[in-house]
């Protein structure tokens, strides 16, 4: 009941009419106890009767700060969870309903509407950006690299079951990695959890977790848009919700980097045969009419450069990181600051007040402004937080779906630190015509737009760090594995020997 958009808005409610009422309270007690220090005719004969009012009125007062405070904390305990993989502690503040509205509203068509209006948006006085057709080699070589990533997202609902093996690989093999702590397992409804504490509490204990609400199943397929704009060599993922409620877009410009990178080995030209050839040669543009053009056949290293990125966006569309940036920005930022900008206006009205509506009206706007600034920085370091988490979980995708997970720390290493931001300053924040829309308020797709290369990605120092941490992270595991395997045999071993 309390994990939902509407909780918070109660206690905004209530903080407004506590923040009405208790300050007359207090000043009628305070009126009360200056007349009980007066020696008055008929004073010791009232004097019960006045310390109850005193009595009464101090505890309405005190249920009117607390009930506010009360609501607010009980509605951030509701929302919080744990993140699937990684275990970090966050806060979705919204409810099953409202998460369905959201995956209905971009489900299908509507994710492709809500991505045309964040291209619009960033393209300002520029051209918008076209999309390249699914029949390009581009796209094709973009959607099977994704498609084989998305193939791996059902091994990390149960990794010990699905994938028992991580302790038998060789050095030559796929380094896999160990199971995680907090499986990727959708959330189930407060009602559900009702339902099992009631169990609980009757003397029945329940043998199954609660029943996962088909809603909060958000896997692929995902949607897909390459779009064609050769001075953006970056990726965004976007959207939430089954039936393509959630996708990534990929600009042209990344993938002309990777076949143009001399590091990586080179591509190879789709040959038409020899045969296709000399019937072409003798009929000539009859058959030539029939003929896909040719076009350059990716490396297995260019591919795996193109899955790292890929495996980074999808990793923010499976911990449902839109939802999270969602709930920060535009529900509880908000709404907090707004609680805040109406104590300070209370505790300053008795000064205010003597210099008319005016002076009022200047401290409500600078509390809109103040509040607009205080919600970009925090998003802003919300949304890099997102980003290592995001880095930490495609390792494991590129690993399940047959790619080099140590190759993450070559292609954040051979980014430039200063195209991806700085991650040691959050509170940094590019003004730009975009970001003035965004605190208006006007542009609510681009608020929630995650994992733009630009302003929002981290340093890259930061985040090849947390990448050789888990990596390493992963080694170490599997030796203390081995070590307590080897140690279980033992006894066995003896058994059988004596």
């Amino acid at each position: 009941m309390l994990k939902a958009s509407g909780s918070l808005e109660l206690a905004r409610t209530a903080s407004r009419v506590a923040l009405s009422l208790a300050p007359i309270l207090f000043i009628k007690n305070r009126r009360l106890k200056k007349w009980l220090q007066k020696d008055l005719p008929g004073m010791e004969e009232k004097r019960p009767v006045i310390l109850k009012k005193i009595r009464t009125r101090t505890i309405l007062f005190h249920i009117l700060i607390m009930t506010p405070i009360v609501l607010f904390w009980a509605t951030i305990i509701a929302s919080l969870e744990r993140t699937p993989l990684t275990g970090r502690w966050r806060l979705i503040l919204l409810s099953p309903e409202e998460e369905d509205q959201i995956a209905a509203q971009l489900a299908g068509e509507g994710w492709y509407q809500a991505v045309g209006e964040i291209l619009a948006s960033q393209a300002e006085d520029e051209k918008v950006p076209t999309p390249i057709p699914a029949t390009d080699w581009r796209y094709q070589w973009v959607q099977s690299t994704l498609r084989r990533l998305e193939s791996v997202v059902p091994v990390l609902q149960d990794e010990k079951k699905l994938s028992p093996s991580w302790l038998e690989t060789s050095p030559d093999d796929v380094q896999l990695p160990p199971p995680a702590d907090y499986p990727l397992r959708p959330r189930p409804r407060a009602s559900e959890y009702l339902k099992m504490f009631s169990d609980m509490t009757c003397g029945k204990r329940s043998k199954h977790t609660p029943d996962h609400a088909p809603h909060t199943i958000t896997g692929p397929p995902y949607s897909l848009l390459l779009v064609d704009n050769p001075n953006s060599s970056n990726a965004f993922s976007y959207g939430f919700g089954p039936d393509g409620g959630g996708g990534i877009v990929v600009y042209n410009a990344f993938i002309d980097e990777i076949m143009n990178d001399p590091e990586l080995a080179p591509s190879t030209t789709l040959q038409e045969s020899e045969e296709s050839s000399w019937w072409s040669y003798i009929f000539g543009s009859i058959l030539n009419a029939n003929h896909q053009p040719q076009h350059p056949v990716p490396s297995p290293e260019q591919t795996n450069r193109l899955a790292v990125l890929l495996a980074h966006e999808l990793s923010h569309l499976i911990l449902s990181h839109h939802l999270e940036s969602l709930t920060s920005s535009s529900i509880v930022l908000p709404g907090l600051l707004s609680i805040l900008t109406d104590l300070v206006r209370t505790l300053m009205f008795p000064v205010t007040m003597f210099f008319g509506p005016f002076v009022n009206d200047a401290v409500a706007n600078m509390g809109k402004i103040g509040s607009g600034e205080v919600t970009k920085l925090s998003v802003l370091c919300t949304t890099r937080i997102q980003e290592l988490e995001a880095d930490v979980v495609s390792t494991r995708l590129l690993a399940y779906a047959g790619f080099d997970p140590h190759s993450t720390v070559k292609f954040w290493e051979s980014r430039t630190p200063t195209v991806y931001g700085d991650l040691s300053e959050c509170a940094t924040w590019k003004e730009d015509s975009s970001s003035a829309r965004d605190a208006e308020g006007d542009r609510l797709p681009y608020k929630t737009a995650l994992s733009l290369f630009g302003s929002t990605h981290p340093m890259n120092d930061t985040r090849v760090g947390a990448l050789t941490k888990e990596l390493l992270r992963w080694s170490a595991e599997k030796e203390e594995a081995l070590v307590r395997l080897q140690a279980e045999k033992q006894p066995e071993k003896q058994k059988r020997s004596g």
